[in-house]
């Protein structure tokens, strides 16, 4: 399996990789930021239902960094994925 990449293509994929992850990072930040002002509003008033946002928007963000960091561009496992798929179709060509 060849998986030599060009100076460009590493360079085009690491800032790829870079612009995802701080995609995340920005997520994680906002999601912080505002479900602490929502607990706090609910909490002050003597509710308690800022854990629904906070339990449905941390099921997102979950997902965001699974995209990110184990399916996203350049992860070793869909590397060779990718790679068992070109070796297989060139097989068949």
């Amino acid at each position: 399996m060849n998986t030599a990449y060009s100076p460009a293509q590493i360079d085009r994929l690491a800032r790829k990789r870079a612009g995802a992850k701080m995609g995340w990072f920005v997520h994680a930040f906002v999601y912080v930021g505002v479900n602490a002002a929502l607990a706090f509003a609910a909490l002050t008033h003597g509710r308690d239902w800022y854990a629904y946002p906070l339990l449905g928007w941390g099921l997102g963000l979950a997902l965001h960094g699974a995209a990110v960091w184990w399916m996203g561009p350049g992860a070793s496992w869909r590397e060779r994925m990718v790679g068992r798929e070109r070796e297989a179709l060139e097989r068949r060509h």
